[in-house]
C-alpha cells in the first residue's frame, strides 16, 4: 500500500534510540522514552493559502527532523509504526 500525506502533513518514521547509557547501563524497553527524532518518509504538496496559491513545505523526503514529544498521530502502514504530523509540529531539520 502506498500513502501520500495531504497538504502540510508529513509521514515520519521514528529513529531508534540507544538502549545503553554512556556508562554502559542497558535501559529496558518498557522505561525508554519515545524518540523525538525521525526521518521524513513522505510529505504533502504544501499549504494552500486563502488566495489559492500553494506554499511548498520546508521538509522533504529523507530529512532527519526533531519534533515534540507528543506530536503527530501514530499509524501502522505495511507493518511499520509511523507518525503523521503537520509541518508546524516539526521543531527543526538535523543537518
Amino acid at each position: 500500500m502506498k500513502f501520500r500525506p495531504l497538504h502540510d502533513r508529513v509521514l515520519v518514521k521514528r529513529v531508534d534510540q540507544k538502549e545503553k547509557t554512556a556508562g554502559g547501563i542497558i535501559i529496558p524497553e518498557t522505561v525508554q522514552e519515545k524518540p523525538m527524532e525521525g526521518k521524513v518518509i513522505a510529505s504533502g504538496g504544501g499549504v494552500v493559502t486563502e488566495d489559492g496559491t500553494v506554499t511548498p513545505l520546508d521538509v522533504k523526503k529523507g530529512d532527519r527532523i526533531l519534533f515534540g514529544k507528543w506530536s503527530g498521530t501514530e499509524v501502522k502502514i505495511n507493518g511499520d509504526d509511523l507518525l503523521i504530523m503537520k509541518e508546524t509540529d516539526i521543531l527543526g531539520i538535523i543537518e
